[in-house]
């Protein structure tokens, strides 16, 4: 572990909708829960406003990238994801996220654990969370990052270069299986759900089955305690029957609710992570709603609007605008891979204190 005077290298990112530290995993202390001390320490936790730390009072800003040279065949870095909540005293790596994996190619490239290759440098990353492989394309002219580009995505202001994001056997990456019940719908508490697992655990159920329209805004939803408390009751129920465990304190499986699109996409959505409203929805979790939208008679089958074709683009509307989800089905209609287009931006590269 680094120390300049009680300092660790860290660069500041924003990947995709979200935004963290990005650190060397030789930069953190080996042991994990020395680890996870130093990481609710930088970011400020456990606290609302997170105000003695980096952390932003946000589950979408306390978010930390530990990333190191691979020694897989194929792959080039290692990617470790972790969740610092905000007024807990919690890390966990239960989760993937989609959106901080945006950053990982520009920053091992920053780094120099990859090397740029032309005016495109594709990196491959091992996502630790689940054992899954994720392919990024950088734009590197003249050999250096470049975050400026033509490039928009809802829920970030202005434009940046685009980073593709292509995925492949992200099925049951944390469960087991895509349907880890075996069931396109289950009933529980008396609601009609989706058990899927496409990259990331949700619980997919229709946004009028639990007493909203599946249109309010996020301050709306989380000031509705009741349908809180309702959705809450049934994320604990699934836990088990997701292969998670007990799931009361852990950030899966994430929770939404969808209904008919409004903006000429294919479905939208409302995500709780879990107890929060997102301000827009997961890179994996709209991978796996997207995929629920391709079983026949699941909850979002009944309110989505899926194009014809092998190869389905689906934009999954939100509180922010829609991404859109490349997905490519086999012969049986199976979802054999995804691709999404995020951006990234390094925010500030330096060192934080302890």
């Amino acid at each position: 572990m680094s120390d300049r005077a009680g300092g660790v290298p860290c660069m500041w990112m924003r990947g995709g909708t979200s935004k963290g530290g990005y650190f060397l995993k030789d930069d953190l202390p080996d042991d994990t829960a020395a680890r996870d001390a130093f990481l609710l320490r930088i970011m400020g936790s456990p606290d609302p406003r997170q105000i003695d730390g980096m952390g932003g009072a946000d589950p979408l800003t306390s978010k930390v990238a530990v990333v190191a040279k691979s020694a897989r065949e194929g792959i080039d870095v290692d990617y470790l994801f972790l969740q610092v909540f905000v007024d807990k005293a919690v890390v966990t790596d239960a989760q993937n996220c989609g959106n901080i994996l945006a950053g990982i190619g520009p920053f091992a490239i920053e780094r120099g654990l990859v090397a740029p290759a032309g005016d495109e440098t594709r990196v491959a990353i091992y996502m630790e969370n689940t054992g899954q492989v994720a392919i990024a394309t950088v734009q590197t002219p003249g050999g250096m990052v470049t975050y400026a580009g033509d490039t928009a995505i809802d829920g970030v202001p202005g434009t940046h270069a685009p980073v593709p994001l292509a995925f492949r056997d992200t099925a049951g990456s944390s469960c087991g299986a895509l349907l880890p019940t075996g069931h396109a719908v289950d009933i529980v508490n008396d609601v009609p759900v989706t058990l899927i697992d496409n990259g990331m655990p949700c619980v997919v159920i229709k946004a009028q089955d639990v007493g909203i329209t599946g249109y309010e805004d996020r301050e709306t939803l989380d000031a509705d305690e009741a349908l809180k408390a309702r959705i809450e009751a049934i994320r604990l129920a699934v836990g088990e029957r997701m292969n998670l465990g007990d799931v009361s304190a852990k950030s899966v499986p994430k929770m939404m609710l969808v209904a008919p699109p409004r903006q000429g996409g294919s479905v939208t959505v409302r995500s709780f992570i879990p107890h929060r409203a997102h301000a827009t929805i997961g890179v994996l979790g709209a991978v796996s709603v997207a995929t629920a939208c391709l079983l026949d008679g699941s909850p979002a089958a009944e309110v989505a609007v899926v194009p014809e074709g092998a190869r389905k683009t689906l934009s999954v509307e939100h509180p922010t605008g829609e991404m859109s989800c490349v997905l490519d089905t086999d012969d049986n209609g199976a979802v054999v891979s995804a691709a999404l287009l995020r951006t990234a931006r390094k925010l500030m590269d330096g060192i934080v204190y302890v």
